[in-house]
C-alpha cells in the first residue's frame, strides 16, 4: 500500500513569539525539516494504520539516493538480531570536509552532530591505529525503528524536538499594505531533524556499509562535480556493471557507460543474475 503523509509546515514568529502574518488573512510558515515526518504519520494515522496491519519494523530513508535498498533484509535483519529499538546505516566519510553529519555519543547517548558543528580539530583528527577519521562515521539518512519505539517513545516527546532557525520571513507590512521580503533575519521557525530521536534510544545499533554499495546522492544540479544527477549515474551503472561480472559476464563495449542498468524486478542486490551472465558477454551499455 501507499500512503501520502504531507508534513508541516508551522508558523513562523517573530523573536518574541508573536505570530506572523504573511497577507492580511494568512499567517507565515515555514518547512519544518525532515524530523516533521514524524508529527506527520501521527496526523494522518499512518502509525495507526501499520499497527492495525501488524507492521513491527520500518525502514526510514532519503529519497535522494540513487542507490538506497528499501528494506533492505541485511540491514533490517541485523537490527532486529541485535534487538535494536532504532538502528543507522553508515559509511566512512571520505575526507574532513565532506558535507555529512556523523554518529558520535554524547553523554552516553547517541546522535548526529552536523558537519558545520563540528571545529576543523575535530574533523581533521585521525586514528593512530589505522589513520580513518575519528569523527568519520557519515550519517546518510538510512535509519530503522520499531514501530513500539516510535509510538511509545518518539511520539510522546514530539513537542521537545524542535529547534530554532533564525530566518528572513515574509511579512505583510499594514503601511506599505503588501507582503515584504526582508533583508535580513526578522524571525524563527521551528525545525526538527529525523535524527533528533537518537538520543531516546535505549538499544540503538549502527551498520557500516559500502559506499560504492549503497551511497549515490543527488544533492546539485547536472554538471556538478559531487552528488549530481550525473555522479549519481555514474554510481548506479557501477554498480550493475560489478553485479554482471561477479555472475560471469564479460563487460564488452563502452566499459565506462553510466547508462548499464539491473531493474529491480531483475534483481534486488546482485542474485539470480547467473542465467543472464554466467559465461556470456554483455555490450555496454545494457539494460537487464
Amino acid at each position: 500500500d501507499v500512503t501520502f503523509s504531507p508534513q508541516g509546515p508551522p508558523p513562523a514568529m517573530t523573536d518574541d513569539g508573536k505570530l506572523i502574518l504573511e497577507t492580511p488573512a494568512s499567517l507565515a510558515v515555514a518547512p519544518d525539516g525532515n524530523g516533521g515526518i514524524y508529527p506527520a504519520m501521527v496526523k494522518h494515522s499512518v502509525l495507526s494504520d501499520m499497527k492495525a496491519k501488524g507492521v513491527r519494523y520500518i525502514h526510514v530513508f532519503g529519497v535522494d539516493n540513487a542507490l538506497v535498498k528499501p528494506a533492505d533484509p541485511t540491514f533490517v535483519g541485523y537490527c532486529i538480531r541485535q534487538k535494536a529499538d532504532c538502528g543507522n546505516k553508515a559509511l566512512w566519510k571520505t575526507s574532513p570536509d565532506e558535507k555529512v553529519g556523523v554518529l558520535a555519543s554524547r553523554g552516553k547517548r547517541p546522535c548526529i552532530v552536523e558537519y558545520s558543528d563540528m571545529s576543523k580539530e575535530m574533523s581533521e583528527l585521525r586514528s593512530e591505529q589505522d589513520g580513518r577519521l575519528v569523527f568519520g562515521a557519515g550519517n546518510i539518512c538510512n535509519h530503522f525503528y520499531t514501530l513500539d519505539f516510535l509510538e511509545q517513545v518518539v511520539v510522546p516527546n514530539l513537542g521537545n524536538m524542535y529547534h530554532i532557525a533564525r530566518k528572513k520571513i515574509p511579512y505583510y507590512c499594514d503601511e506599505q499594505k503588501k507582503t515584504v521580503k526582508p533583508t535580513e533575519n526578522n524571525g524563527i521557525k521551528l525545525e526538527s531533524f529525523i535524527f533528533d530521536v537518537f538520543p531516546l534510544s535505549e538499544s540503538m545499533t549502527v551498520l557500516d556499509v559500502r559506499r560504492e554499495d549503497e551511497f549515490a546522492p543527488v544533492k546539485n544540479p547536472p554538471g556538478s562535480d559531487v552528488d549530481s544527477p550525473d555522479t549519481a549515474r555514474r554510481l548506479f551503472s557501477n554498480v550493475a556493471k560489478k553485479w554482471m561480472r561477479e555472475a560471469g559476464a564479460t563487460l564488452l563495449g563502452d566499459l565506462e557507460s553510466d547508462q548499464c542498468e539491473v531493474g529491480p524486478m531483475t534483481s534486488y542486490g546482485g542474485e539470480g543474475l547467473e542465467k543472464l551472465a554466467k559465461g556470456k558477454e554483455v555490450a555496454c551499455p545494457f539494460s537487464v
